[in-house]
């Protein structure tokens, strides 16, 4: 009974802390602007089916991806026998789902070749990470917390399938040693092959075999409170993040809707001109985003597909898209902090453009959509960097010298081009 309660008041608490976290996160993401995304429910149904739950974005890189994919099937429907642990840990009982017979057996022997293959893919991960060097794994941006949290997990999950295996290994021992309540059931073609490696006495295979359930369900429930601070959140937030993707072409661009009424008004003297005063054009800090973009922020995997794939970057210029994302995220959550330790925001004098994302970074982009078309979970770092851009040149007018001789061209000339409108087509003649 003490074993009852004890994992009862873990696992409760566990579910608690994770609901209280998962809270502030989506708090965080209301602070965004409004945005509907409501359109068309079947393409976004299709869409997030074919790139969060079949990953089809993924096989553009082949090897990586297969690795990915034992790893992300492998892990979750391995802890489809949470529900057993679960039921398991509340009211005393020892595999309790072996009643289904040989469809049991058969899902035991599932779960341990896909346990295998986790500990393998994970071993591989660590080993392109840590000692191939993968470049773009190993950026600037990655250093410090970022590349021990991808460290973190990847053992995480190394030693949970371990556990997993040897559990299992013990538990088949003592079916065999015929020890009271481990009675048979299962089927074990990974774990039975480590029997050798575990002693032979009912009471050390006894406490293998509790010592390693015992791990197992906490690691699993320290992992599920871990997602909120890790990259890792995107095992939840692929899903609404794929569901409420821009389906607009991606060369498309929005204008201001501000903007839009104003010019309407000028062009036509019956359209009455936009009411109110406009807050602020453009993109100064995070709450100025929608919360989709801030729904990207949190949804990144850090892969760094959309770095590696970004022309700025691979000329060596400042721009990294992937540090666009965690910049805007970690801004996010220092405003949320701020609310929770004040009720409400108070002004700290920090704003996402110049304490987190430099100018020199907003116009290296050549906004050709790159790190969008790479992304598995479709992220848009080109929104938050238009946006950016639009505050420095509609609210501060201070775009590059070669930004601004465009503009004024365009206003005097109608085109980019110091030339005058009548000599717009010389160029056919040559």
């Amino acid at each position: 009974m003490i074993s009852q309660l004890l994992f009862t008041l873990l696992l409760v608490g566990a579910v608690f802390l994770f609901a209280r976290n998962a809270q502030k996160i989506y708090r965080n993401i209301k602070l965004g602007k409004e945005l509907n995304r409501s359109d068309n429910p079947s393409l976004r149904w299709k869409t997030m089916i074919l790139v969060a739950l079949g990953q089809k974005k993924m096989f553009k890189r082949p090897i990586a991806a297969f690795l990915h994919l034992c790893v992300y099937v492998g892990f979750i429907i391995i802890n489809i026998e949470m529900l057993e642990i679960v039921i398991d840990g509340v009211f005393g009982t020892h595999r309790v789902l072996s009643f289904l017979g040989g469809f049991y057996d058969f899902l035991i022997g599932a779960f341990e070749i896909l346990a295998i293959l986790v500990l393998i893919s994970c071993v591989i991960f660590l080993i392109r990470r840590n000692i191939i060097k993968i470049k773009r794994l190993n950026q600037p941006e990655l250093n410090n917390w970022p590349k021990s949290d991808a460290n973190y997990i990847l053992i995480t999950e190394i030693l949970l399938m371990t556990a997993f295996l040897f559990m299992n290994a013990a538990d088949f021992k003592m079916q065999q040693m015929h020890v009271a309540a481990y009675h048979t059931a299962g089927s074990f073609p990974i774990s039975q092959w480590l029997t050798a490696l575990l002693p032979d006495h009912a009471n050390a295979l006894i406490a293998i075999e509790r010592g390693c359930w015992w791990f197992h369900i906490i690691g699993v429930l320290a992992f599920l409170n871990y997602l909120p601070i890790s990259k890792h959140l995107h095992i939840i937030l692929a899903f609404p993040n794929t569901y409420f993707s821009n389906l607009e072409p991606k060369g498309k661009f929005n204008n201001l809707d501000s903007v839009t009424a104003e010019v309407k008004s000028i062009l036509d003297p019956t359209i009455p001109p936009p009411s109110g005063e406009v807050a602020r054009f453009g993109v100064k800090d995070v709450t100025d985003l929608t919360w989709k973009n801030l729904l990207d922020a949190y949804t990144c995997t850090e892969c760094g597909r959309c770095t590696a794939s970004c022309p700025a970057n691979i000329t060596g210029k400042l721009l990294s898209p992937r540090k666009i994302m965690m910049d805007t995220r970690d801004r996010i959550e220092e405003i949320g902090r701020n609310i929770d330790k004040n009720k409400t925001f108070v002004d700290d004098g920090k704003s996402l453009l110049d304490d987190y994302i430099s100018r020199e970074e907003i116009w290296a982009c050549t906004s050709c959509n790159a790190c969008v078309e790479q992304c598995p979970v479709n992220i848009n770092p080109l929104e938050i960097i238009m946006g950016l851009r639009q505050y420095v040149v509609m609210e501060e007018s201070q775009a590059p010298q070669s930004i601004n001789n465009m503009l004024s061209n365009m206003e005097n000339n109608g085109a980019p081009w110091k030339y005058a409108q009548a000599d717009r087509a010389n160029w056919t003649n040559f």
